[in-house]
């Protein structure tokens, strides 16, 4: 069961990108960011109070929650919804999983973790694959600089700062369950994106949505802010980190298929060979990793 519910965690958020695309055609990024998450955070709320973790927080930590809040939330989901109008899903699925790779070096850098020469190597190896990705599987496009869409780059950043994110939150979770944790970041990101989503359009830029739009909105809401995050935190709670976290390979995997069948994107063999070729640098990165 608890492998199963890990399988639905990663399979909604590969899932996300599509639904994303879906949603922006008819709401701008903050106000789908802005909707979503006051749609999501009910459900996770609900989860941490059902299993007695919700507590206050005092101070220092409304201080450090409120820096992931907005690394996490409020930039993150901006970059990725921005990102989204012009990058393909399908690209982003696979951008997104080098993020354990940005992990590995600020890792290095800011927490004196050792990286190795299989490290090293497997940082390369996933940077030729992102190439080949951006280049929508077209090796010339890269020897004339022809790469992507804008919207790449912004997705590239946010894998980066997911990794910022990642590494940051691993004081908090020395002290806090991962649900409160990411509750409280879930909420005080979205208060600081209310902020500019009133700043914005407001409520004049939510108007009725088509059918397919609300599922969108719905799906990425309580099933991927709400369902998936309780899902993913049942398993890790009961099995190890490292079982669980090969489950997320399979998340670039849902989003090519999805995207193929809803947005009608090419699945092109260049991209699955570029794809492939970023999930054996991580591999070689995590596997090391998985066995200290």
């Amino acid at each position: 069961m608890n492998l199963l519910k890990a399988l639905i965690a990663v399979s909604a958020w590969g899932g996300s990108f599509v639904a994303t695309k879906i949603a922006l055609r008819e709401l701008s990024p903050v106000a789908l960011v802005w909707t979503r998450f006051a749609l999501g955070i009910p459900v996770l709320g609900l989860f941490v109070l059902g299993r007695r973790q919700f507590r206050w927080v005092r101070g220092r930590d409304l201080g450090y929650f409120l820096l992931v809040g907005f690394l996490a939330i409020t930039f993150h989901q901006w970059l990725q919804s921005n990102a989204l109008l012009t990058s393909q899903a399908t690209t982003t699925g696979w951008i997104i999983t080098t993020t354990p790779l940005f992990i590995a070096v600020l890792g290095g850098i800011f927490l004196r973790e050792r990286l190795g020469a299989a490290d090293v190597l497997g940082i390369l190896i996933a940077a030729a694959g992102v190439l080949l990705v951006v280049a929508r599987g077209d090796p010339r496009a890269i020897m004339v600089g022809r790469l992507g869409a804008p919207g790449d780059v912004l997705i590239l950043i946010s894998a980066v700062n997911w990794a910022v994110v990642s590494v940051i939150s691993r004081h908090g979770l020395k002290r806090h369950p991962a649900a409160l944790m990411m509750f409280y970041a879930m909420l005080l990101g979205w208060i600081l994106t209310t902020i500019l989503f009133l700043a914005k359009s407001g409520f004049r830029g939510v108007g009725p949505l088509s059918t397919s739009g609300l599922e969108a909105l719905l799906f990425l809401g309580p099933i991927c802010s709400g369902v998936a995050y309780v899902f993913w935190y049942d398993a890790l709670e009961r099995l190890p980190a490292s079982r669980v976290g090969v489950f997320l390979y399979l998340e670039p995997l849902v989003t090519v298929a999805v995207a193929a069948w809803l947005l009608r994107e090419p699945i092109r063999v260049g991209t699955m060979i570029g794809g492939a070729i970023i999930l054996f640098g991580i591999w070689l990165v995590n596997r090391r990793r998985a066995e200290t």
